[in-house]
């Protein structure tokens, strides 16, 4: 595929996933990424700021969903009701393509520190913005925080078990599941 062919940054995360999954996060270098991809060292650093980024790309669009899907909750809407339907949003973003590739992101991010830092940063930037949102709503500070981080902690259970071989429930029925069971795990903790 020449340079000038279409998708660039999404074979650029494609390249990255597959050499990191071949050959370790540390051993993968930029350049390699973007001969991989049929692109140039420039093109990479056109889109991504440095080789970490490009596995967490789209993180800015997966926060404005996930607040747009909680300020879309109708007025009557519990705070836990207000980041299900954030949450919803958010997965309903999500393609078949991300679903094949998530097992070797998953297993690349959890195999690597800096890359297992990055990702606690994503989840604290998603929590950051629902729980904006609610704030917006009129839900105290405190409840929206709680709030917000049970339902990125319920996505990211239900994206782990989305992509699981075999799984047939979509990603929006396991993420109202998962936020189902971690409601009922916090009213224990009473």
């Amino acid at each position: 595929m020449g340079r000038w062919e279409p998708n660039a940054k999404e074979r650029l995360v494609m390249a990255a996933l597959d050499l990191f999954t071949e050959q370790g996060y540390d051993a993968t270098a930029v350049a390699q990424i973007a001969e991989r991809a049929g692109l140039t060292k420039t093109t990479f650093f056109r889109h991504f700021r440095d080789k970490r980024e490009v596995l967490f790309v789209g993180q800015e669009v997966h926060a404005r969903l996930l607040a747009e899907g909680v300020a879309a909750a109708p007025p009557s809407a519990t705070v836990l009701e207000a980041i299900g339907a954030g949450v919803a949003a958010l997965c309903a973003s999500f393609t078949p393509a991300q679903r094949d590739f998530g097992p070797r992101l998953l297993a690349v991010v959890a195999g690597n520190p800096e890359l297992a830092e990055r990702s606690v940063y994503k989840r604290h930037l998603l929590a950051a913005s629902a729980a904006a949102a609610l704030v917006e709503r009129g839900v105290p500070e405190p409840d929206a925080d709680l709030a917000a981080e049970l339902g990125v902690k319920a996505f990211g259970r239900a994206f782990a078990r989305w992509v699981e071989p075999a799984r047939s429930q979509s990603l929006p029925v396991l993420a109202r599941r998962e936020l189902t069971a971690l409601r009922e795990a916090a009213a224990r903790l009473e």
